[in-house]
């Protein structure tokens, strides 16, 4: 066991400032004297994007020689569509010990930023645009690869939600919207996985640049959270070094070629800088560092078994896929003649642009998946994979081959150059040739299935004409493989959107907001994010979050609560029996919501608090049990500094789907925290009756004076309905209007305030 406080007391002040940035672009620094290891990073998060060759061969963007040929398993996009913490673990497993293979110490993932909007052209690298199910998700992920010893770099800490001007804008958020929408995913995942390394993000949050930002690096993440790895930045993201030593930051990626180094000890020996803190932050690296190298002799039965790691990759793309519509035209009928088009068909998107785009391994396409299997296929390239074009004979040849066969199967998506990290999608359409082919091929065949290839929701506007939609998202490279297997039923569509598809671009959340001025981005609709968005305003959409359609059917029943009481410290079980009533094996997945019931002020309607998969045989069931506690019905008050549920009633909402609840059930919970009141002359009745330490004092002074307003009392020419009236002209009263209404003197007034702040310090 090493003694790391020793050997940071061994360096010398420039040893430590040259630790705190990379040696080369993927490399961190290696210090011989002290036998201090180089270790390397390298981009994820979905395969392994290793560059060959050594670090003299690196070009200014740290290209090396060659890609490595890797897996490229499923994007983000889809994986959250699992809603399976198990498969995201075994995936993760696959990733870690591919990386401990071929030395690399840390993987660059899971990106787990909100899909604030769909534009974000990131948003395939994302998962979800709730945080309970991000939260999930990542904790999986990170468990499965750092099994192997290997680290991952939970990213981009935070509110890296567009890709215009990412490295400079200032995401103005308010302090409750940023804790339960933005940090809550990488709470869970911290708590949960202890992830070994944070990658901050480029921009600023209320006016402060992440790889600066001491409240996020150190008091949230570190003293809140108890995050103990180290703190690294998105390549380049470093504004002013020094501060961000002082602010928690610990390693600067890529190599600053000793600029910065130079800054730190400047900083040190004029005193601007505490010396404690580059110890620290050497102190957090060399524990991330030496837990690999000393680790690694546990680990020599590591292997990149690509054969094996392919197959776990159309496995999981399985599990992913989405059932988006079915009108019985799927599974197809591999004796009935199928028309395949869309160059998607033969060219699948399999994963997204930008840093995470790896050299895969093997890629078989839908199409040659088919014809392995011999099935009746007639392929018809019918517009380009790469960009919307209409060439017409291709586009009359697509038409001619649908016309002629039972069903026709439309391979549509975005191409690369739609959607991709650097910027942000103008639009939420399909290429027009893509929906022009669509239309027109159903005037010709009633049987059309659409297969889609993207990373983020689109506008599907014949959607009521085809019978069929399967959302593949962007599956890594077993796609091609997955979709022939749930296309014939070989494999059983379970995967649930993780993010709601929009009737039309102008209704989603952020719609007038997004993107910003080119200086900042306001996140002016506070926690209204995704559904919750639109189920508050009641607003259609295309398909829900957590919907996804299955070959077979369940039925959901028996819901049971532990107990239908709770308080700050209790937990309460949920279970409820779900049985596969169709005739073919299946997934669903069982999702719990919350609603509040209390009456408190700017809620959502409902929110995700608990998933489970289950599989299940035809006419088999089986008893899903789910946990929540006091955290489950709380939202976070800035003024407590703090979670908070209010006692009072809360429903427990349980379906498979975020507009599908299949069984309710009430709890009535009591906690002993108070929201902070501020006493003073402006104060309302109705806040002070409402909460327990001042309501007795309002109480007395009533019983002593009377109250005009109580039930029975003569209100005057207040009418009908003056019952209502009274009680709401009553709890609006403030604490300077009771001496007017002759329900205290002036100094019983002034007595009030001094007895009721003393109730509530």
């Amino acid at each position: 066991m090493r003694n790391i406080k020793e050997l940071v007391g061994k360096m010398t002040l420039e040893e430590k400032a040259s630790m705190c940035s990379g040696e080369t672009f993927w490399d961190t620094q290696t210090i011989e004297r002290l036998e201090i290891p180089s270790v390397m990073v390298s981009d994820g998060p979905h395969g392994l994007r290793k560059q060959e060759g050594g670090k003299e061969t690196e070009d200014q963007l740290g290209n090396r020689l060659n890609p490595i040929t890797s897996i490229c398993f499923p994007a983000a996009c889809a994986t959250a569509s699992s809603f399976d913490t198990d498969l995201i673990e075994q995936m993760g497993e696959a990733l870690g010990e591919e990386c401990q293979a071929t030395d690399v110490s840390v993987l660059l993932g899971p990106a787990i930023n909100i899909k604030r909007s769909p534009l974000c052209g990131r948003n395939f690298e994302y998962f979800s645009e709730d945080p309970y199910l991000t939260g999930k998700i990542s904790a999986a992920h990170i468990r499965g690869v750092q099994s192997w010893n290997v680290g991952t770099s939970l990213k981009h800490f935070a509110c890296n939600n567009q890709e215009y001007l990412r490295m400079s804008v200032d995401s103005v958020i308010d302090e409750r919207t940023l804790r339960e929408i933005y940090l809550a995913g990488f709470e869970i995942a911290v708590k949960e996985s202890q992830p070994k390394t944070i990658m901050c993000s480029y921009n600023r949050i209320n006016g402060v640049y992440s790889a600066e930002n001491k409240k996020l690096l150190s008091n949230i993440l570190r003293n809140e959270w108890g995050f103990k790895g180290y703190v690294m930045t998105d390549w380049g993201a470093v504004a002013d070094r020094v501060k961000g030593i002082a602010a928690g930051l610990d390693l600067e990626m890529p190599t600053s070629h000793g600029a910065n180094d130079a800054k730190i000890v400047e900083a040190v020996k004029s005193g601007t800088l505490d010396e404690k803190l580059l110890d620290k932050a050497v102190t957090n690296l060399l524990n991330v560092i030496f837990d690999y190298v000393d680790n690694k002799d546990k680990h020599t039965d590591a292997k990149f078994d690509r054969e094996r790691d392919h197959k776990k990759a159309v496995e999981v793309e399985s599990e992913c896929a989405v059932l988006l519509k079915n009108s019985g035209v799927l599974p197809l009928n591999k004796e009935k003649k199928i028309a395949y088009i869309g160059e998607f068909a033969e060219k699948p998107r399999y994963q997204g642009g930008g840093s995470s785009h790896i050299k895969s391994w093997k890629v078989i396409s839908a199409l040659d998946a088919a014809k392995d299997k011999g099935r009746k296929i007639e392929y018809s390239k019918g517009f380009p994979f790469n960009k919307d074009e209409l060439n017409q004979s291709d586009f009359d040849a697509a038409v001619e081959c649908a016309k002629n066969a039972d069903v026709a199967v439309v391979f549509a998506g975005l191409p690369d150059a739609l959607e991709s990290e650097g910027f942000d999608r103008k639009n939420l359409d399909l290429p027009e040739s893509q929906n022009k082919l669509i239309e027109e091929i159903c005037r010709v065949n009633k049987n059309v299935v659409v297969v889609l290839h993207n990373g983020a929701p689109v506008i599907l506007p014949w959607r009521d004409k085809v019978s069929a939609i399967l959302e593949l998202y962007l599956g890594g490279e077993g796609v091609g493989e997955a979709c022939d297997r749930l296309l014939y039923g070989e494999a059983n569509p379970c995967g649930k959107l993780p993010e709601t598809f929009p009737v039309k671009l102008e209704d989603t959340p952020c719609y007038e907001n997004f993107g910003g001025n080119g200086w900042t981005t306001e996140y002016k609709e506070g926690v209204y994010v995704g559904y919750r968005y639109y189920e508050k305003k009641k607003m259609a959409v295309q398909y829900p979050f957590g919907f996804g359609l299955s070959y077979t059917t369940f039925e959901f029943s028996n819901l049971k609560l532990s107990s239908s009481k709770m308080d700050d410290s209790s937990k309460i079980t949920v279970s409820v029996d779900v049985k596969n009533t169709g005739c073919m094996r299946g997934k669903e997945v069982v999702q719990l919501y919350i609603a509040d019931k209390t009456g408190t002020f700017g809620r959502p309607v409902k929110e995700l608090k608990g998933f489970k998969k289950v599989q299940l045989d035809p006419q088999e069931f089986k008893t899903v049990e789910l946990e929540i506690d006091a955290r489950s019905l709380s939202w976070y008050s800035p003024d407590l500094g703090d979670w908070f549920a209010k006692s009072g009633k809360y429903e427990i909402l349980v379906g498979n789907s975020s507009d599908n609840i299949l069984a309710k059930a009430e709890i009535n919970f009591t906690t002993k925290k108070h929201l902070p009141i501020k006493i003073g002359p402006d104060t309302t009745m109705g806040l002070l009756i409402e909460d327990e330490r001042t309501a007795p004092i309002v109480d007395a002074l009533f019983n002593k004076n009377g109250n005009p307003w109580e039930e029975g009392a003569d209100i005057g020419e207040l009418g009908e309905g003056s019952a209502e009236m009274a009680n709401a002209m009553f709890t609006g009263l403030p604490i300077k209007s009771i001496a007017s209404f002759g329900i205290a003197t002036r100094e019983e007034v002034d007595k009030f305030i001094e007895d009721l702040k003393k109730a509530v310090e």
